[in-house]
């Protein structure tokens, strides 16, 4: 293990407050910085191929904890995982040793072309089938467990015959996989489908979520005649009230995780991103404290 390696994973159990995404813009800023930012979330298809930005990583590395979180693995095709990419991952990860790595349960990808998507999938036997075979592939390539992400939805499939609660549970006893609650997009999805997002967070098995994400999202009218609204996973804004309260029965569900502030779109300067982090800590510790599902930090 280099020295990049062990320093980061020294810093694993740095996880415990909360940590923010670090985006192309804010990274000289942060390498250059003096002064402790907490962990970092990266994507690391915007370093694999970017030698000076990879670089900088790695002194970040040397002084961060870091995690990666992948947006270009697609476990959900159905014409088979980019070993290349795989190689191209596994390699970047064994130069940061990451706290965690992470990934959606989606697909983005279709016979070699990457789509600026994270695409849905039927909760099917089949798909099941299909997406246990490529996260066992990707743990045994990467030699690392992967957390598996809930999506942001706006359509559910007629032929689905598990729930998406059901499938993840699933998934983690078939592959030893762990589950990356995002709390934003358990709200969202909710709202676009039309189910109890506390029933959904109390539904996923709390001894496999391993990490939790907070995101923005942004209401838009779903058409133009009838008014109703969609919400979209835009990471574009702060973090909507009502999901800090499911943030905090999460907390009380799963117990105190590595929690993470996304925000990749109109994005804001680093500092604002920490007091993001800064609340989410605050609203933690009320919840893991007295148990209040109204106890935000205001």
């Amino acid at each position: 293990m280099n020295s990049v390696a062990a320093t980061s994973a020294a810093r694993t159990a740095d996880l415990h407050a909360t940590g923010v995404g670090l985006r192309l813009p804010h990274v000289a800023e942060v390498a250059a910085s003096a002064s402790d930012t907490g962990w970092l979330e990266v994507h690391p298809e915007n370093f694999i191929a970017n030698p000076h930005a990879r670089e900088l990583l790695q002194d970040i590395a040397r002084r961060h904890a870091v995690t990666l979180h992948t947006v270009g693995v697609s476990i959900g095709s159905a014409t088979g995982l980019d070993r290349k990419h795989l190689e191209r991952l596994r390699r970047l990860a064994d130069e940061l040793e990451p706290a965690l790595v992470s990934g959606h349960l989606a697909w983005s990808t279709h016979r070699g072309a990457y789509l600026n998507d994270l695409l849905p999938l039927p909760y099917t036997e089949e798909t099941l089938r299909v997406v246990t075979e490529h996260v066992r592939e990707v743990q045994d390539t990467l030699g690392r467990r992967y957390l598996v992400e809930n999506p942001a939805s706006y359509l559910g499939f007629t032929t689905s015959v598990l729930t998406e609660a059901e499938f993840l549970g699933e998934l983690v006893a078939r592959t030893g996989c762990r589950l990356l609650c995002d709390v934003s997009n358990a709200y969202l999805s909710a709202a676009n489908l039309g189910y109890d997002a506390y029933a959904y967070i109390d539904a996923l098995p709390a001894d496999a979520v391993a990490e939790l994400h907070l995101g923005g999202f942004t209401r838009e009218e779903e058409d133009g005649t009838t008014g109703a609204e969609v919400l979209i996973d835009t990471h574009a804004a702060a973090i909507a009230e009502p999901v800090w309260d499911l943030y905090a029965h999460a907390l009380r569900r799963f117990g105190s995780q590595p929690t993470l502030i996304e925000w990749d779109n109109e994005l804001p300067s680093f500092a604002r991103l920490r007091a993001e982090a800064d609340r989410a800590d605050a609203v933690a510790a009320a919840a893991l404290d007295r148990g209040d599902r109204r106890a935000l930090a205001r």
